[in-house]
């Protein structure tokens, strides 16, 4: 290990954070995937890996819920230019694929556009698979395995790793929007399925624990209504019970309750206010201070659960400044000392 000052500048040495840790030392790895080919509305999220690696290291380490939480031995691998380049092929793809389907309805785009659906779909299923394979090895080597996308459709692969060495487990989805959409616009993994596909594909994930969700569809709504896995903490709800009284603190514990003890927590960055991340895809007035997220993350990890990984997406860079970024960092910074102090609180466990 070389020498890290952590009360020094930070050094841009291709790690998260500027950490001084390889791969094989590392407890948490974290996968980035720059994929937002099926994102309809804004593009830019397959940049948000790169520009939060190089603003991780303006943080400053202290954390006030970890102690050293410096010495969090975190490593983040490359950014795959290879996928960076499939990535823009099938985004040029999309995007007219799109635009037609707009403008002419679904039938005759699709009538037009199949084969450019099929192409997409398709490098959209070797993206899981390779990140299903290679979640699975980090998860026999007793790691931590989590996903910097890209858009929200990024983190199946993982998840289904999860589902395959977890007989139990829950996923807190921070997010403006359900994500429990079938299939949208013709994309099989959608940024607007992730949900609806892990309901699908993981069945050992016996809770969704929806919050912040503002969003939303009819369908959507029926859906978590009518499931017994899904728990849907509506924004307008969780405001009209803080107009009326009701604490954050309070909510947090309701939300807590719902989870069993081991947890995948999944953030999209819309989760949060639109000025805190005003260059995301889909940004939606409402949503939470990144305090808040924070808040509710420890005491999850207070409560005794575990997290057992995480994804954080849908942070786009503007055109100017490195405000989406910095955010992004931080937040990316807030769920790697949650779960460096869930794993610390269950080492006697043994490994996972």
């Amino acid at each position: 290990m070389s020498e890290f000052d952590p009360n020094g500048v930070g050094i841009a040495n291709g790690n998260i954070f500027g950490f001084p840790y390889s791969e094989e030392e590392a407890s948490i790895v974290i996968i980035p995937i720059p994929w937002d080919a099926t994102a309809s509305y804004g593009k830019g999220t397959s940049d948000g890996p790169e520009v939060i690696l190089e603003a991780s290291t303006q943080l400053d380490f202290y954390h006030p819920e970890l102690e050293s939480a410096y010495d969090t031995k975190v490593f983040m691998s490359p950014i795959s230019q290879e996928w960076k380049e499939i990535n823009a092929h099938c985004c040029q793809q999309g995007l007219d694929y799109i635009h037609y389907l707009e403008a002419n309805g679904e039938e005759k785009a699709l009538e037009k556009y199949q084969n450019v659906l099929d192409e997409i779909n398709e490098a959209h299923e070797a993206l899981r698979a390779n990140l299903k394979e290679r979640s699975i090895e980090l998860l026999k080597q007793g790691k931590i395995p989590a996903v910097l996308g890209g858009e929200h459709s990024t983190p199946l692969g993982l998840i289904q790793a999860l589902n395959e060495s977890y007989e139990d487990f829950g996923i807190l989805q921070i997010d403006a929007h359900a994500d429990l959409r079938d299939a949208y616009e013709g994309f099989s993994q959608s940024h607007a399925s992730i949900m609806f596909n892990v309901l699908k594909h993981a069945k050992n994930m016996s809770k969704l624990v929806q919050v912040g969700i503002r969003d939303v569809s009819e369908r959507e709504v029926f859906l978590s209504q009518d499931s017994d896995r899904v728990h849907t903490f509506f924004d307008w709800a969780l405001k009209n019970e803080q107009y009326t009284g009701k604490t954050w603190s309070e909510q947090v514990n309701e939300i807590i309750e719902q989870l069993p003890r081991n947890v995948y927590v999944s953030f999209d960055i819309d989760g949060l206010k639109p000025e805190l991340c005003p260059n995301t895809g889909t940004p939606v007035a409402g949503g939470f201070e990144l305090q808040e997220i924070s808040l509710l993350l420890f005491r999850l990890v207070e409560s005794g659960r575990k997290i057992i990984g995480f994804d954080l997406n849908e942070v786009a860079p503007g055109s100017s400044g490195d405000w989406d970024a910095n955010v992004g960092a931080r937040a990316l910074w807030q769920l790697v000392c949650a779960c460096e102090k869930s794993r610390r609180n269950h080492l006697t466990h043994g490994a996972i």
